[in-house]
């Protein structure tokens, strides 16, 4: 049904590996292959632009989380740079050192939200969180709800939060199951076999409808607004991916 991804099921230890390995491209040092990724960056964050509003603002504080290597990190330390932000940047340390250092940048090597300092002296202060195809790995790295509720405590009044990317398989499936879905399968694996498709079942370590409702919920609970928001459907995967888009009110 799509390029079958060879850096599916991999975690955060292994983007050490992948970050220090040269023979790989800056798209599969962050675990896509080429093709899922070359060209369609600049669109990706012509898109986080257009959820996280508070990016065209001057002066913000702006954290990402899981910024890798690739060209989108750099498009947000340039915009940053432009507007006056402070930018935080959380991952590996093989990771972050393949990122420019300037003074309005903090480098922060830790798998979040294991960093406590930072988050202790970040409560509240955060105008914009960026959290991009990292949440399945989160899934399977650290607690879940751990992850969310500790990004909310960052949220300054009006901050937004965007969990992007997501590769909810719920979708996927009820994409595939379409006619639409249907001809998109045949035409790229260039068959007449219809996609495999099977709901009301569980998939273990997947990203589903469950999953993506219970963080709407939760963040709700808290006192936030969430909403699931389309990907720009020129994007790759818009078919089969979504955006979590939280904001403090």
């Amino acid at each position: 049904m799509s390029t079958p991804n060879p850096f599916a099921n991999i975690g955060f230890e292994d983007f050490r590996q992948l970050a220090t390995d040269e023979t790989l491209s800056k798209y599969e040092r962050i675990g896509f292959p080429d093709a899922y990724r070359k060209d369609f960056e600049a669109t990706i964050f012509s898109d986080i632009l257009q959820k996280l509003t508070n990016l065209q603002g001057n002066k913000r504080s702006v954290v990402d989380i899981g910024p890798g290597c690739s060209d989108l990190p750099i498009m947000l330390i340039d915009l940053c740079r432009t507007h006056n932000h402070k930018l935080t940047l959380i991952d590996n340390k093989e990771m972050l050192d393949l990122l420019p250092s300037e003074p309005f940048i903090e480098k922060v090597a830790a798998l979040y939200p294991n960093c406590p300092e930072f988050i202790a002296q970040h409560q509240g202060t955060m105008d914009v969180i960026l959290c991009y195809s990292v949440l399945h790995y989160i899934l399977i790295d650290t607690a879940f709800f751990r992850f969310l509720d500790i990004s909310l405590s960052l949220l300054a009044p009006g901050g937004q939060m965007l969990i992007g990317d997501i590769p909810n398989i719920s979708k996927r499936k009820r994409f595939f199951a379409s006619d639409t879905g249907i001809h998109f399968h045949q035409a790229f694996m260039k068959t007449t076999e219809l996609p495999n498709v099977a709901f009301n079942r569980i998939e273990h370590d997947q990203i589903d409808d469950a999953v993506v409702f219970a963080l709407l919920q939760r963040a709700r609970t808290q006192g936030f607004d969430a909403y699931v928001i389309p990907q720009n459907p020129t994007l790759p995967m818009a078919n089969r991916r979504e955006d979590i888009l939280i904001t403090r009110p």
